[in-house]
């Protein structure tokens, strides 16, 4: 039972499930990056749907338009993380590609959901 706006947001629960993909992959992290990389794309993945349900409480269109806007940047801290990660061999090319497109669907899907604000 939903009882906030954002929890009925495709782009919410997306984000969602997204970010406990990541935080997954990054507690596999080395120890050296616990308060680096770790950190960064935990924090960075975490913001996304913490900025579409903060976007969505009571907010004008321009306020909703630019917390999707701050979620979409988040996301693209995320991937900028998982580049980092795949340089670093934290993660293998074939999980890289995977969460970078995930990454890129869900991006696709915020873009689409911003313009469609009225």
């Amino acid at each position: 039972m939903s009882k906030f706006k954002f929890e009925k947001l495709i782009i919410w629960q997306k984000a969602m499930d997204y970010g406990e993909t990541i935080f997954q992959l990054a507690k596999n992290f080395p120890d050296i990056e616990k308060f680096n990389l770790t950190s960064q794309i935990c924090r960075a993945v975490d913001s996304i749907a913490l900025n579409i349900s903060e976007g969505s409480i009571g907010q004008s269109n321009p306020e909703q338009r630019k917390f999707i806007n701050y979620a979409i940047r988040s996301l693209a801290e995320v991937v900028a993380c998982l580049h980092k990660a795949k340089r670093r061999n934290y993660i293998e090319i074939y999980n890289f590609e995977i969460l970078y497109n995930e990454a890129f669907h869900l991006m696709n899907m915020m873009q689409a959901f911003k313009r469609n604000i009225k």
